[in-house]
């Protein structure tokens, strides 16, 4: 069974913002927003753990010293759900989008949620919640906090091209439809962190293979030729996609630029507390 501790922290509620978990000083990891609240932090660090260990077939235990959140995910959600999503007195669910994906990601998961004090010595618990404040202050601050090292890579299957963060391995550049597992990846270049880097790098080459699964943002733009098009049609591509370079636009918000059958293109992610997503792509 894993163990993992679980937190989220808002300096000023709503504020700059963090969370992380942890199980060890090598398995752990961090991010945030700069401007979030202290729940919104408890649940994507849940999130972010079922998603970074979604590749292993072991029952998961979660510490958490919010009872919003295990009883969000242990008690309530069942009603919110049948309710379209909304609360017995009609309202919308707070933490929505955040509240659907974890939805999705306990899918065949095997959890249990376990309470502990916080701010009481727990030794997890105190090592997530420092790393999660630490990321809150690292917002603040305008700065980029310590992401962490995240979970030891998953197998990865014969051809397939995607990078799981957390991984020691190089960021793949060149990716292929055909399960051609002999070519060796180059180094991504580009500004970004290793951890942005390594999740733009699957949401871009994911965005072209599935456009039409492609997480956008209420304000997207886009144009045919890129990863989707804004009437919705998906644009299916074909050959190869060389993914060229990831920058950091800003915290939060990266820069994809890759090359498809000789032509370039690009795109620019944003980090919303659902997620990533799609903004702009031509």
């Amino acid at each position: 069974m894993i163990v993992a501790a679980a937190d989220g922290s808002s300096l000023s509620n709503p504020g700059p913002a963090g969370w992380a978990w942890y199980i060890s000083d090598d398995a752990w990891a961090a991010g945030g927003w700069e401007h979030g609240t202290n729940n919104m932090g408890e649940l994507m660090a849940v999130l972010d753990l079922l998603r970074s260990t979604a590749h292993l077939d072991e029952p998961l235990r979660i510490l958490c010293d919010s009872q919003y959140v295990i009883n969000s995910l242990t008690k309530w959600m069942p009603g919110w759900k049948r309710k379209g999503w909304k609360k017995g007195d009609g309202k919308p669910v707070l933490n929505v989008e955040l509240m659907k994906d974890l939805d999705a990601a306990m899918r065949g998961r095997e959890l249990e949620f376990e309470w502990v004090k916080g701010h009481a010595g727990h030794r997890m618990n105190e090592a997530a919640d420092e790393r999660a404040r630490a990321a809150a202050t690292a917002y603040q601050q305008g700065r980029e906090p310590d992401h962490g090292p995240g979970f030891p890579e998953a197998p990865r299957p014969l051809g397939r091209r995607d990078f799981l963060v957390g991984q020691s391995d190089p960021e793949p550049d060149l990716f292929t439809f055909a399960d051609d597992a002999a070519d060796a990846p180059r180094a991504v270049e580009g500004s970004a962190p290793p951890r942005m880097k390594a999740r733009l790098v699957t949401l871009t080459r994911d965005s072209v293979l599935n456009p039409l699964e492609t997480p956008l943002h209420p304000d997207y733009v886009g144009h045919a030729g890129g990863a989707v098009t804004d009437s919705g049609v998906p644009w299916r591509a074909g050959g190869e996609l060389e993914l060229l370079a990831i920058d950091q636009l800003a915290p939060g918000v990266g820069l994809a630029r890759w090359r498809l059958r000789e032509a370039l293109h690009s795109a620019v992610w944003v980090e919303l507390p659902s997620g990533w997503c799609l903004r702009f792509a031509q």
